[in-house]
This record gives C-alpha cells, structure tokens and sequence, in this order.
C-alpha cells in the first residue's frame, strides 16, 4: 500500500480537552468483554494503548504513530513486531521475549511492558474494527475531533472544508471561537508575565 494511503490515526492537540474517553475506550476494546461494565471487573483489568499528558494548561494525546521504517520493528530481534496490510505496527505476544528493545527505540516512549505476561503491548490501531470498516475506539470516542482516523489526504482535505467554512462564518459576522488548548495556554502565560511585571514594579 502506497504510503500516502495508509490510514492512520491523527492527532490534534489543540482540540484535546483531556476527557480521557479515548483511554477508557481503548482499555475497553482491548478487553476480554468489550464492555464497559463488565471490563472493570475483568482481572487483570485491561491496559489503554493511549494516554492523555498533562502539559500544562493543554492536554496532548500519545499513542503509537505507526512509523513507516519504525525502529521497533526494525530492532525486535524475534519478528514479534511487524507491519500489517494497513500499515499498522502490531506485535505477536507469542514471539515476544520481552527485551524492551521496542520501548528503548521508539521516539515517542510508546511500548509497555506487561508485567503479568512478561511481554510488550501498544496501539494496534484497533484490527477488528478496521476490519469491519469503523475506526478505532479512541477516534469513536473522542468528541472534539482531537483524534481522527484517515489517509493524510482525508485529513488535509477535512482541514481545507474546516478552515474554508470558518472564512465564511468570519465573513459573515457568525464565527464564535472554539476551544483552543495551545491559545488557552498562551493567553495564561501572557496573563502570568502580566501579573509578574506588575508585582516587580
């Protein structure tokens, strides 16, 4: 598949509000019921593939990028990781020996150790729901558009309808701001040196 069709999962950490639906989401796919209710009683309980970081006054979403040439897979010395037919990075817990090379690798830190089954686990990029068509639990889940599920194409293209729409809310007077993290964060530090250099006076 050539590269500027797979689809992966996009992140845009300006809309995360840090609900934490994704993780909960994620957990609950990759548990033995895939259900909520009784995901929470399953022992060991099921793990998230994503997390949400705190940064500050924004929120940013990190789960495995999938990587073209990734350097998990080209390191695991047993083949457990590996691309597949969507591009996906997935790993075989049967060939895993736990060496935690994948985990050292990776420039995003997404690798877990599973300390129970002493092997590594990460973001599958949700396989049965790709294979029915749906997108992956933590992009169901997300309701800010935080999380899309695309070829790089879909999602420049959705970006273009975005920002086309907003021009003409703008021109037409009817464009009301939505929630923006990084501004949020910005418009914070401005108001802290603003209150620093008044307390220095």
């Amino acid at each position: 598949m050539p590269t500027d069709s797979k689809p992966t999962i996009f992140i845009n950490p300006a809309k995360c509000i840090g609900c934490r639906h994704c993780e909960i989401a994620c957990a609950v796919e990759h548990s033995q019921s895939k259900d909520l209710f009784s995901a929470i009683f399953e022992d060991p309980l099921p793990l998230p593939r994503i997390h949400i970081l705190p940064m500050g006054a924004y929120n940013v979403p990190m789960n495995c990028r999938h990587c073209d040439g990734a350097p998990c897979v080209e390191v695991c010395p047993t083949g457990a990781l590996y691309h597949d037919e969507d591009g996906a990075v997935m790993i075989t817990p049967e060939k895993c020996i736990g060496c935690k090379m994948c985990a050292i690798v990776c420039p995003f830190g997404i690798p877990e150790f599973e300390v129970l089954n002493g092997v590594m686990f990460k973001c599958d990029m949700c396989p049965d729901r790709r294979a029915e068509g749906r997108p992956p639990a933590c992009v169901e889940a997300c309701k800010t558009g935080a999380l899309q599920f695309g070829t790089i194409d879909e999602i420049v293209s959705n970006v273009r309808k975005e920002t086309a729409e907003k021009i003409i809310k703008l021109k037409e007077g009817t464009y009301e701001e939505e929630y923006n993290g990084w501004d949020l964060f910005r418009s914070m530090q401005a108001e802290i040196i603003r209150i620093n250099e008044g307390e220095s006076k």
